[in-house]
């Protein structure tokens, strides 16, 4: 398996700490709104790379957090009058709604900043002690840059050229800072902000700091994969290199995997050009499995155009999948119970050949793209290959296959249940009774009735089935 590490800017060997198992850390939300479509790209992106690595067995210690204390929130909590707490309580458990719907898999931990306030407190004492940190007057503990040597390691900028060039790369600075590139691990807290004590001043930690700290408790001091989205390389993720192992004096995470931005309409994301999207906006339109779709028809790392007609193709193709699926799921339970024909087991090992095409992909930094290429190969093949005939063997291996592809990348294969009013229901049964009658005029209407109504039916051999026009 390879994964492209940013750290060096290739493809490698993915080969784990401890044989078997992966700890992996993804940096979450800050929970101060609803989840916006492109926090759901690196939601659904690595937890699809969770996925596959069960799939090959392995045990993954996955930790996502929720950054609960942040300027947005304590603003969205001014502005309701009331404790940050509530805001970012409600927000995670609507972010937890949203992860759902998506087919996000729960973390192993989801751990809030708020509540790991103490081991923060301890890692900046260390740095403190280790001469990587010290406290300015007001209180603010900052990190000494230049103390960490490697410092621009993941984000491959330069030092000086930092210091000297372009001023928009630094982190807001202060005239109290020995140097502008120094970052803030502790500030003194503002009126109406909530606080917690420390030894250097009243206050609340830095947002870098947080991490570094939480995938330390949560996944140890040295962990096989850090990931999100490439905005966070830099400053976020480097500052988190620096503070982790100028700390701990070991590597801090080995594989770094970002995902590439999310456009709109070939337009960067944003409120003022009217083309902000939450994932809930998008679950008015669409069953939100199709935007899991669409995020995955692309390679993570090359950046993705979210317009209306890709959300539409991407929903016919998943169509496409899910119709295959019931085709197959209705033949696996009237399929004939006898030994696979040598016709049969020949074509099963065509079968298997795309799920070995489906897991190089998978195996090549997680290629979704061509994963799902593989997949619909398989669709065209069961369509072709697989019928009323088959044995109940060869539609049973064929259809494992089919959903061991869609597992892995989160695909819910059973239709979710439509409830019909009591009209429509009422129709349907009159046509079945008019049916057994040999009124077929009368089901003729009926059906054509239905259909002006934007029910479709059809008539197979497990019985009537509808979908919506």
């Amino acid at each position: 398996m390879k994964i492209y590490n940013t750290l060096s800017k290739q493809k490698e060997e993915f080969i784990p700490i401890e044989e078997g198992k992966v700890r992996m850390y993804v940096c979450g939300p800050t929970v101060y709104n609803l989840i916006h479509i492109g926090n759901a790209r690196p939601m659904i992106v690595f937890d699809t790379v969770r996925r596959y690595m069960e799939y090959k067995g392995m045990e993954v210690n996955y930790v996502s957090n929720f950054t609960d204390v942040d300027d947005k929130i304590i603003k969205a909590a001014i502005a309701e009058g009331v404790d940050a707490s509530v805001i970012s309580e409600r927000y995670i458990e609507e972010c937890k709604k949203d992860m759902r719907a998506l087919n996000v898999k729960e973390a192993t931990t989801h751990p809030k900043a708020t509540e790991e306030i103490q081991g923060m407190l301890d890692m900046i004492q260390t740095l403190i002690q280790k001469g990587h940190a010290y406290v300015a007057a007001d209180g603010t503990v900052y990190f000494r840059t230049r103390s960490f040597k490697e410092y621009g390691k993941l984000s491959h900028k330069n030092l000086d050229d930092l210091q000297g060039g372009n001023r928009s790369l630094l982190v807001s600075g202060e005239d109290q800072k020995e140097d502008s590139l120094d970052f803030v691990l502790w500030k003194p807290k503002k009126e109406g902000e909530p606080a917690w004590c420390s030894p250097w001043c009243e206050g609340r930690p830095g947002w870098h700091i947080e991490c570094s700290v939480m995938s330390k408790k949560y996944l140890g001091e040295e962990i096989d994969i850090h990931a999100g989205g490439e905005d966070l390389v830099f400053p976020h993720h480097e500052n988190e290199i620096a503070q982790s192992e100028a700390a701990n004096g070991k590597i801090f995470a080995r594989y770094w995997m970002h995902n590439a931005f999310l456009n709109i309409d070939n337009k960067k994301m944003s409120k003022s050009l009217g083309n902000f999207f939450t994932v809930r906006d998008i679950a008015a339109k669409y069953d939100l499995q199709v935007l899991r779709f669409f995020m995955l028809s692309a390679h993570y790392r090359s950046q993705l155009n979210f317009s209306a007609d890709l959300m539409e193709a991407a929903k016919n193709s998943l169509e496409r999948v899910l119709t295959a699926a019931e085709r197959l799921q209705g033949l696996v339970k009237t399929a004939q119970e006898q030994a696979m024909s040598g016709e049969e087991t020949e074509k099963l090992a065509v079968a298997k050949s795309y799920m070995d095409k489906y897991a190089a992909a998978m195996e090549d930094d997680f290629n979704t793209a061509d994963a799902i290429s593989a997949l619909f190969e398989l669709v065209k093949f069961a369509n072709t290959s697989v019928d009323a005939n088959s044995s109940a063997a060869f539609v049973k291996e064929i259809y494992d296959e089919f959903a061991n592809m869609a597992d892995i990348l989160g695909i819910i294969l059973e239709k979710k249940a439509e409830v019909l009013d009591e009209e429509v229901e009422a129709l349907i049964q009159a046509r079945q009774d008019a049916r057994k009658a040999k009124d077929f005029a009368k089901a003729d209407e009926i059906r054509n009735q239905l259909l002006e109504m934007g029910i479709i039916l059809e008539d197979t051999r497990e019985g009537v089935k509808w979908k919506r026009a």
